[in-house]
């Protein structure tokens, strides 16, 4: 049955080829994105912005409660684990 099954979708392997870059580049955007250092780095860098005056203290919560948010999803998932894997 495997070698019937892939004789006749053989026409849709470049679709299958693409949905499965498709599919490695979201998930490591996702680990990027819930990565427990990338989203400290981005803290820093926002409190750098309200202390150089770029942004009022309204955006700075506003960002800040976003980052955080990330970051307690990307630590309660268990997100920048050492295996790699994105929070599903």
């Amino acid at each position: 049955m495997g070698l019937i099954s892939e004789v006749l979708l053989l026409p849709f392997a470049p679709a299958r080829g693409g949905a499965w870059a498709i599919r490695q580049v979201m998930q490591e955007a996702e680990r990027i994105y819930y990565d427990p250092a990338t989203i400290r780095a981005e803290l820093a860098r926002l409190e750098e912005l309200l202390e150089a005056g770029e942004i009022t203290e309204e955006e700075f919560d506003t960002q800040e409660d976003a980052l955080l948010d990330r970051l307690e999803t990307a630590t309660r998932t268990g997100a920048g684990a050492e295996d790699g894997t994105a929070p599903q």
